[in-house]
């Protein structure tokens, strides 16, 4: 609008309204475009708001899926069946020879003294015999 325009409608308002009623339908004017202008601002911050909540939401559903196949793809990877046979399978080549007994050993590895023929058995002394030995 023009500074021109802007004069002639208020002419044309002097003339219906009269100088009496004009400041009163000003402030009418003023605060019905003030209501307005409210309610416009009201309606652009909640669409402004849905369309926060729904990138929102878009975001939390993408975490979500995200989580979901990472979480099945352990759950393939892995089960409770599965994981036991590894226990088993693990604790089947883990297992450790601890016999002295050993064939494969040799015998001067052979502490238990089993197996071995008389003359490398060790022989054992007493304690009297000892000290015989010892005086003599």
């Amino acid at each position: 609008m023009s500074f021109g325009e802007i004069i002639i409608i208020l002419v044309v308002a002097i003339l219906v309204l009269g100088p009496d009623k004009l400041p009163e339908a000003i402030v009418q004017i003023a605060k019905i475009l003030k209501a307005l202008k409210k309610n416009i601002d009201d309606a652009k911050s909640s669409i402004e708001k849905e369309i926060r909540i729904n990138d929102l939401k878009e975001e939390a559903k993408k975490y979500k899926d995200e989580f979901s196949s990472t979480n099945q793809n352990i759950r393939k990877k892995l089960s409770f069946e599965e994981f036991d046979d590894l226990k088993k399978d693990i604790l089947e080549k883990t297992k450790v020879d601890l016999t002295f007994d050993s064939r494969e050993n040799s015998s001067s590895n052979n502490l238990s003294g089993q197996n071995l023929t008389p003359n490398e058995k060790p022989k054992l002394t007493s304690l009297d015999e000892k000290m015989e030995k010892q005086d003599v």
